[in-house]
């Protein structure tokens, strides 16, 4: 057992840590946007009129990405389920719809592929490496796919301390707890001894349903967000996170 510090808030009996990724781990708002965009461009160039809503929908204006937006939490199938039904209301059968919200997002994936990777946010690694000296087990959920999750780990050379790399494939997405429920499964741990680490009210939402010993909640440089007032402590970076005890 563990016991963790974040600013002034404590927590003991720690064994786990899941961590969300994009936001989190990950400094993927550059390309979150441009995906959001290129999906937006197909299907305006299909349907004209569609552009400017769909990019409101899922969070964009102009240069930035809505933290809270439907882009930056929502998962895959509920960001193509949005765009279809954007389509929907220019008078499109429901079936048509979704296969044009389908191919667009397959094309807007295969376009960007070969882009730049985005990078870990600084510090990231030695905060897992810390953790994971100290004898927690580490996890990533994400409500990107599970492909992006492993993807993610093996670019940045995460495998020796990430035990459990989940995504959002089929069934629930965040914030249903049984996916933070599934996740200490797999992990052989107890919620009541996991601490989860996440950048949206999603993340806290699901960790206090499913009984975490805590939610820490991060926005990189700005702990104040009023989406993260629901964590027990809100941090502008990772290595806030500090071991205070690793006896138990």
């Amino acid at each position: 057992m563990v016991t963790i510090r974040c600013r002034e808030v404590t927590f003991p009996n720690i064994q786990a840590v899941i961590f969300d990724k994009d936001g989190t781990l990950e400094d993927s708002e550059s390309f979150l946007r441009k995906l959001g965009q290129k999906r937006s461009r197909i299907i305006d160039a299909q349907i004209p009129g569609t552009g400017d809503p769909l990019l409101m929908a899922f969070g964009i204006n102009g240069d930035t990405l809505d933290p809270t937006g439907l882009l930056a939490v929502g998962s895959h199938g509920e960001n193509e389920i949005a765009a279809a039904a954007y389509i929907a209301e220019t008078g499109r059968g429901w079936l048509e719809s979704r296969a044009i919200a389908r191919r667009t997002f397959n094309e807007a994936d295969q376009f960007l592929k070969d882009a730049a990777p985005s990078p870990l946010f600084v510090g990231s690694l030695e905060v897992l490496q810390l953790l994971f000296q100290a004898g927690l087990k580490l996890g990533i959920l994400s409500a990107a796919s599970t492909s992006r999750v492993e993807a993610f780990v093996k670019r940045h050379q995460l495998s020796p301390y990430i035990q459990l790399e989940m995504g959002v494939d089929e069934g629930p997405t965040k914030p249903d707890p049984a996916l933070f429920l599934q996740a200490c499964q797999r992990l052989g741990v107890s919620p009541s001894n996991t601490l989860m680490v996440g950048d949206s009210a999603g993340d806290i939402q699901m960790a206090r349903q499913a009984g975490a010993a805590g939610c820490i909640g991060i926005c990189w440089g700005k702990p104040e967000a009023a989406h993260l007032e629901s964590a027990d402590v809100a941090i502008a970076q990772l290595d806030e996170i500090q071991i205070l005890d690793a006896n138990g």
